[in-house]
């Protein structure tokens, strides 16, 4: 990203997108945390007309599967028993970032086609020179997923996202659960003010660089808890507060004076995206009221229309969290595991469309009029 001039590349994103900013993605690169070491390679894909930048591409040479969220090491693996190398493949995506969004940035939707059949190809011939197995392009939103399926095999997944419907606030948006589901969020909210826990809600320039340290062991607690690694150094969140702070909501929880627990978000146009969190001990409800129902307040207060939470999830059904579908493109170049890879992913849609309609009828509202 050193290589790109900033104010060229953002001015090709859209709705004030946070991950697709060029300071976030070059914090990635100035942190290490996406570097050959960590498996992802950059080679940013630029269009120009007349030495005009008129579309972006981010772009990596991937030898793992780390930090994708769409899985595919069932596909490695068959590479693999067929005497055959999977990786390295071309991801077009957010490294450890599962947000739909622009994945081809573009300054007028009218070249699309054109770029995106010039990216195809210029792509292709890049596999060729470096043997990659194909090209992957992961959470593309819906409109450029549609744009790719003559092209590319379209493989879909579900996540949980929360809309506002003209909610002025949280009593008023509990107004619309069913008796019984509205009884279980004041209860568990209920519980988080017996416990005498209590919240302060940080932006960007506000957060001190002990408070960064703090909500940064409470990140990385959460990886060492489950036997891993974090993905993302303290050095990349510093490098945040610097260049993009006014997109940045920290949640700290707090009981006796003392931090217990933290979540940060990134805000953009009209969407809350709530990223990490983590805490060192374990407070009845206290992932639920850091992570959705303060991110939730945010919302009501500022007037933002959608909450991404994130990818997974099912717990956030019943706090009113809709059933969404997301997408990723695929383009193998073998052909025979391009067939059988879209074989696979014909009886794969099947389930997810299935998936997504018996999630939707968990969901706690009166009316299921959902989005």
């Amino acid at each position: 990203m050193t290589e790109v001039q900033a104010l060229c590349w953002n001015s090709l994103v859209q709705e004030k997108d946070p991950f697709l900013r060029h300071e976030f993605l070059l914090a990635l690169e100035q942190s290490n945390a996406v570097c050959i070491n960590t498996g992802w390679q950059p080679h940013h894909l630029l269009v120009f007309d007349r030495q005009v930048l008129v579309a972006a591409m981010p772009l990596y040479l991937k030898n793992n599967s780390r930090g994708e969220y769409v899985f595919d090491q069932q596909w490695a693996d068959a590479y693999h028993q067929s005497g055959m190398e999977y990786y390295p493949k071309w991801v077009n995506s957010i490294p450890f970032t599962p947000c739909q969004g622009q994945r081809l940035l573009i300054k007028s939707n009218a070249i699309y086609s054109t770029v995106i059949q010039l990216c195809l190809k210029t792509i292709k011939e890049l596999s060729e020179q470096h043997n990659a197995s194909g090209f992957h392009c992961l959470f593309p939103a819906a409109e450029q997923a549609k744009m790719l399926q003559d092209q590319m095999l379209i493989r879909q997944g579900v996540q949980f996202q929360w809309f506002n419907k003209g909610y002025l606030n949280f009593e008023e948006y509990l107004y619309s659960f069913t008796s019984r589901q509205r009884k279980n969020i004041n209860k568990e909210r209920r519980k988080i003010t017996e416990q005498k826990i209590s919240f302060q809600q940080i932006i960007g320039l506000e957060i001190t660089e002990h408070q960064w340290q703090v909500f940064f062991d409470f990140y990385e607690m959460t990886y060492l808890k489950r036997g891993q690694s974090a993905y993302l150094p303290l050095e990349f969140f510093k490098l945040l507060a610097e260049s993009m702070s006014e997109q940045i909501l920290l949640v700290f929880a707090i009981k006796n004076k003392s931090y217990i627990g933290a979540a940060l978000s990134f805000i953009g146009q009209n969407t809350l995206y709530g990223r990490y969190w983590g805490c060192y001990e374990e407070y009845k409800n206290l992932h639920f009221e850091t992570c959705y129902y303060q991110g939730l307040e945010y919302c009501f207060e500022h007037k933002i229309l959608r909450f991404d939470s994130g990818a997974q999830g099912e717990h956030k059904i019943a706090r009113g969290f809709e059933p969404i579908t997301t997408y990723s493109a695929h383009w193998i170049q073998n052909v025979r595991f391009a067939k059988l890879i879209s074989q696979f992913l014909e009886r794969e849609a099947k389930f997810i469309q299935q998936y997504k309609h018996d999630c939707f009828n968990l969901l706690p509202f009166k009316s299921k009029d959902c989005a």
